[in-house]
């Protein structure tokens, strides 16, 4: 086993820089390790702000309030739906649009989800032209849905022109046993030129390339994307909260964090 060792090393030692094997570089993170009660880091997130529906029915305001967003002191960043009054519910949108846009990757986040009728909580990215594309034509990346009336499932799914909304390209991800709010969970997605792989906890279970979309449907994953975390309260999709439902609900964020693959070089003996 010895002399094999060796002669491997040798081998990889002697690989042009062209054929060694690649590594995962991180390029931006956030691991949430501010002072209690503090707020999200202004230089890596923004808000989204108001409520409206956001286009599904929503019946959150998602607000810059402490109370909706803040870090534990604990190593999380916790994003809070509340209700403040009967029927009237607060939460956070938490994005990094115009501070941080990746293209290619691998893009995850360790979080333990809240739980419950009407709740929605989701970790996902959209095409940072969304300015001037809109929506969607720039393309979405939903690497973690729930909605609360499936606590074993969680769901990945791309949109685009053509495949959006209730035609999105997805897969659900279902626990064996438990839900997805008793712990946390790494979410993940590796991101390369015509491939999007959606993991969880390691495992590879969707994957999307051009051969994937509908006949004659663009593909807009080949341009920077930005992140975004936010818990939903109600929707089309997840229906609204009912006399069950409990609240404060909190999703906690033990880190995101980005990386980008380089080269491994060997230096030649």
């Amino acid at each position: 086993m010895r002399t094999g060792l060796s002669v491997a090393i040798c081998w990889l030692a002697l690989l042009p820089a062209s054929a060694a094997p690649p590594l995962w570089h991180m390029v931006w993170s956030d691991e949430f390790n501010g002072p209690p009660g503090t707020p999200p880091d202004p230089s890596k997130w923004v808000y989204d702000l108001g409520g409206g529906g956001w286009g599904n029915q929503e019946l959150e305001v998602y607000t810059d309030n402490r109370g909706n967003a803040l870090q534990d002191g604990r190593g999380n960043l916790v994003i809070q739906a509340l209700e403040r009054s009967p029927g009237q519910f607060t939460s956070a949108r938490l994005k990094t649009q115009g501070k941080f846009s990746t293209k290619y990757g691998r893009v995850e986040a360790r979080i333990q989800i809240p739980y419950g009728q009407g709740i929605w909580p989701a970790f996902w990215m959209l095409g940072a032209n969304i300015t001037t594309a809109s929506w969607p034509t720039c393309g979405e990346i939903d690497i973690m849905e729930n909605i609360g009336s499936e606590p074993s499932t969680v769901h990945a799914t791309v949109h685009g022109p053509g495949y959006s909304g209730a035609h999105g390209i997805g897969r659900p991800f279902a626990l064996g046993s438990g839900r997805f709010a008793d712990d946390y969970h790494v979410y993940a997605i590796e991101w390369a030129p015509q491939r999007v792989d959606f993991l969880l906890d390691g495992n590879r279970y969707h994957t999307v390339t051009p051969a994937s979309l509908p006949p004659g449907a663009k593909w807009v994953f080949d341009q920077p994307f930005f992140l975004i975390l936010n818990v939903a309260v109600g929707g089309a999709w997840p229906g609204n909260p009912d006399a069950a439902s409990v609240f404060p609900q909190r999703m906690l964020v033990d880190y995101v964090r980005v990386y980008r693959r380089q080269p491994m070089r060997y230096r030649r003996e």
